[in-house]
């Protein structure tokens, strides 16, 4: 039993329906190795180890009965800006340090409805914004494989309890590459789904129209398991696209790599920044994908340069405007004896928010300002559209879109990069958020001081069985989704 965290979502599954082990040891477990290990990696916000216990226990009744969801039972760990009702919801800030939900999130509640159990809170970047998991205000997490290095952010204590053996799987968000970046940085594989997917009811906002939740896990397969659980129309969110979900364990092998075509755009490639080693690994990998079938088909994408400056108008806008609620006068941190309403709002916010939250609330609320709104951001907006456009006459000639999913792999801790090199890191995620598309991470090997490299594979919209499928295939053609972070290894 001391290697449990060792197998899959499918063996564990299988395990718990032939009871080989119940659902309560699986969740002492796992407790047992965040008590040992987490100290190190610092993932963790929240440990909800009695509750996870009850629910444990709940799942057991119900595997016994024989009427119990396939992943009844299985631990998971939820990133800290999903409501959870009862437990705290912090979103990685000062400002919601004390905040208890009355409610769940959507996602939360139908993990809860298949008898998922909650291990705890991941940490993550505040509000979901950096790179690194280093601007939250619980402190930054280590990435397992080094742990002098960031595991990526913002879903940075996602990939990092994934990476440890703390959590066999975990959700994230992805606003412009909160889910691909830190899986490709702690070796693990991540899917975005199409924008309307995942239900973000519940889900804190930072950016409206960009911000989708997904799973992270070591490979392709218990991604899918997670997406058949998260993936569906919520009527509670207005951006929930209608559209029948597809069987993603089902489909796993329903991509004939051999007939697929795979665009390469040259523009990638060519970044400044891009380092050499990660060039290598994904050249390697889009090999093996071509003796494994596909067609590699180089195409342009031209409107790469516009995709940093686009951003980073769009996304501190809506942050700028989804962020005036924090105010310090519903909930959330309150400034003390403020003079008054001007000097509670001014410090509430000053205090409660961080340097880099700040910094975007003040891009944004310039960018729709009166004498600049049409000059930024309505111009941002036509120039998403040509983003858009740009990959939909691309997708009119290749099944999926190839790319490193970061220009490097993870940085050190308190590297103190600018904020224009950290914006610049995100040059290849950036762009399938604004275009609403589909998008996963899968590890490729590593560079030569042994840091995960990652792979991006971009599909078109509701493309995300198919993507499943090819990630799948290649992960049972090579072995890199297996290899474990010596830490990961240590037994508690």
């Amino acid at each position: 039993m001391t290697d449990l965290h060792r197998l899959s979502i499918r063996e564990l599954s299988e395990g718990l329906k032939q009871a080989q082990f119940s659902s309560r040891e699986l969740t002492e477990h796992y407790l047992k190795r965040i008590a040992k290990i987490d100290a190190k990696v610092k993932s963790y916000v929240t440990v909800t180890a009695e509750q996870a216990l009850v629910e444990a226990d709940v799942a057991d009744a119900a595997i016994k009965s024989g009427n119990a969801h396939a992943l009844a039972g299985i631990p998971l760990a939820h990133k800290d800006i999903f409501c959870t009702q009862g437990i705290k919801t912090t979103a990685g800030s000062k400002m919601l340090d004390n905040f208890i939900s009355p409610y769940d999130a959507t996602v939360v509640a139908k993990a809860k409805a298949a008898g998922l159990v909650t291990l705890g809170k991941v940490n993550m970047d505040e509000f979901a914004m950096g790179s690194t998991s280093e601007n939250s205000y619980f402190g930054a997490t280590s990435n397992p494989w080094n742990l002098d290095h960031v595991p990526g952010g913002s879903s940075g204590g996602s990939a990092a309890a994934v990476a440890a053996d703390l959590a066999p799987i975990a959700t994230g968000t992805d606003t412009g590459g909160s889910i691909r970046q830190p899986a490709s940085f702690c070796g693990l594989t991540g899917l975005k789904p199409t924008y309307g997917r995942v239900s973000r009811f519940g889900m804190i906002a930072f950016a409206s129209s960009l911000d989708q939740g997904g799973p992270m896990a070591r490979s392709a397969e218990d991604c899918a398991y997670l997406m058949n659980v998260i993936a569906g129309h919520d009527a509670k969110d207005s951006t929930s696209v209608d559209k029948e979900v597809d069987d993603y364990v089902a489909n796993l092998n329903g991509t004939a790599v051999k007939a697929l075509r795979i665009g390469i755009p040259k523009q990638y490639f060519n970044v400044a920044g891009l380092d050499a080693d990660v060039k290598a690994r994904v050249e390697e990998s889009l090999k093996k994908l071509e003796e494994m079938g596909a067609t590699l088909v180089e195409i342009d994408l031209n409107m790469t340069e516009a995709y940093v400056p686009t951003y980073y108008l769009i996304a501190p806008a809506e942050a700028s405007s989804n962020l005036s609620r924090y105010d310090g006068v519903r909930y959330g941190y309150r400034c003390e004896n403020p003079k008054d309403i001007l000097d509670l709002y001014k410090r509430s916010r000053s205090e409660g928010f961080g340097a880099e939250v700040q910094r975007r609330i003040l891009i944004g609320t310039y960018a729709l300002s009166a004498g600049y709104y049409d000059a930024y951001y309505v111009k941002a907006q036509k120039v998403r559209r040509l983003i858009q456009q740009d990959f939909l006459k691309a997708f009119e000639n290749v099944d999926v879109i190839a790319a490193p999913s970061a220009p490097t792999t993870a940085y050190k801790i308190g590297a103190n990069l600018s904020p224009t090199e950290m914006y610049l890191g995100d040059i290849y995620t950036l762009a399938v958020n604004l275009a609403g598309l589909p998008a996963i991470n899968a590890p490729v090997g590593f560079d030569k001081d042994n840091l995960p490299v990652g792979l991006q594979l971009i599909g078109n919209y509701w493309s995300e069985s198919q993507l499943l499928s090819i990630v799948h295939q290649y992960q049972q053609n090579t072995d890199w989704h297996t290899k474990r972070a010596a830490i990961a290894e240590e037994n508690a």
